[in-house]
């Protein structure tokens, strides 16, 4: 068996948060995304009503699911990986949501929720985002040289404009993202500017931030293929956020259609898993 890419959509990241006041229901979400070639989605775990709900919808599709949750202490992720087990997930996204200044206080939560992880069997991935005890990018290699072996989800677009990294983008800077991405385990995707977190993927002046990204996610993807094992499955989350992580119009309105510019990414990432295959 090959290694495998699979290609997840934010549930998160189908609101719309229009004007007009619409909203897709869950069942139309789910068939949407199970229509357009998703190999899962990206989805709350932390209540057992939501997450039954959820799991009832997409009986009889093949999408995996991505379960998101925020702890803030080590017993916060039992819950998780309690509906982990009953209703299977690829893996376990947690937000660590603390804001601790020194190293140090951050060891025994993460060695906590590690602990947790492996007594239940159950992948968790340590998200790397702003106001989270990753927000920072210096500190979050602080952290990975207490504990080198931390499984990461990468979201690199936090790291981008947080550090509002000059363009083009040094040999130094990108140094720091190639130690995170040696720790990658899963990625989520948008593309950002040095001074937006999220930016419309079909503009042509946004071009070369597009490619910032593809790089990255292309060395990514190479580094994890060389440690995986044969038979190891990635998941990259297309997260195109709303409003306001999306940037809008005078109307209040997206400027772009984000489905739309989630089935480009979706292709984009498809066709760099294939550039990245072992000749």
């Amino acid at each position: 068996m090959m290694q495998k890419l699979n290609v997840f959509q934010s549930l998160w990241a189908m609101e719309r948060r229009h004007t007009d006041g619409f909203e897709r229901s869950l069942d139309e979400n789910i068939a949407m995304i199970a229509k357009a070639g998703f190999d899962g989605v990206s989805a709350h775990y932390t209540n057992r009503k939501d997450v039954g709900i959820l799991n009832q919808t997409i009986a009889g599709t093949a999408l995996k699911i991505e379960g998101v949750c925020f702890p803030r202490k080590v017993e916060d992720l039992i819950l998780p990986l309690e509906l982990a087990a009953e209703y299977p997930v690829s893996h376990i996204n947690l937000q660590p949501d603390v804001r601790l200044r020194r190293i140090e206080d951050c060891l025994p939560l993460l060695d906590g929720w590690m602990r947790l992880a492996d007594d239940a069997g159950i992948p968790v991935f340590i998200e790397t985002h702003r106001d989270r005890m990753t927000t920072d990018l210096f500190f979050t290699l602080d952290l990975l040289d207490q504990r080198p072996g931390l499984p990461l989800l990468a979201d690199l677009s936090h790291f981008l404009v947080g550090r509002e990294f000059s363009f083009p983008v040094d040999e130094e800077n990108h140094g720091f993202i190639r130690r995170i991405l040696q720790n990658a385990r899963s990625f989520h995707g948008r593309v950002a500017s040095r001074e937006q977190v999220q930016i419309e993927l079909s503009f042509p002046h946004h071009r070369p931030w597009v490619d910032l990204f593809l790089g990255w996610w292309e060395e990514g993807f190479r580094t994890w293929r060389s440690r995986a094992r044969g038979n190891a499955e990635l998941v990259f989350t297309c997260e195109l956020g709303p409003k306001p992580y999306a940037i809008t119009g005078r109307d209040g309105n997206d400027s772009t259609d984000r489905w739309s510019e989630a089935l480009q990414l979706k292709d984009m990432i498809h066709k760099l898993w294939a550039s990245t295959a072992p000749l």
